[in-house]
């Protein structure tokens, strides 16, 4: 079992940016591929991104495409999701999630371990 544990949410005017951390125990976390996935109130959980186990390929949302970088680091087993000119339909938790399989997959349903989540609040 993986335990994942996010950080880096807060409140942020709308323009600003934010570096949101998830950091990784229990399992080897260079064989596991990341994602990222947000959800708002009343609304479903949709996934923000996604990074194979090596990073060498990432999946953006055509939400965040060009606002946000994924990355991560498997010496101190964290991936992180920086977040610029934030909008304000970017308010939501985020969450991270991690999957064996070697791509990168928007269902939620195909990751097996997530955080509790951050909360991401963006004002006008």
């Amino acid at each position: 079992q993986v335990q994942l544990v996010e950080s880096g949410g807060g409140l942020v005017q709308a323009g600003g940016s934010l570096r949101l951390s998830c950091a990784a125990s229990g399992r080897t976390f260079s064989s596991l591929t990341m994602g990222w996935f947000r959800q708002a109130p009343g609304k479903e959980r949709e996934f923000v991104v996604g990074i194979t186990y090596r990073g060498g390929m990432t999946y953006y949302a055509d939400s965040v495409k060009g606002r946000s970088t994924i990355s991560r680091d498997n010496d101190k087993n964290t991936v992180y999701l920086q977040m610029t000119n934030l909008k304000l339909e970017d308010t939501a938790v985020y969450f991270c999630a991690s999957r064996e399989g070697w791509n990168v997959d928007s269902r939620p349903s195909q990751y097996t371990s997530w955080g509790q989540g951050t909360q991401v609040t963006v004002s006008s």
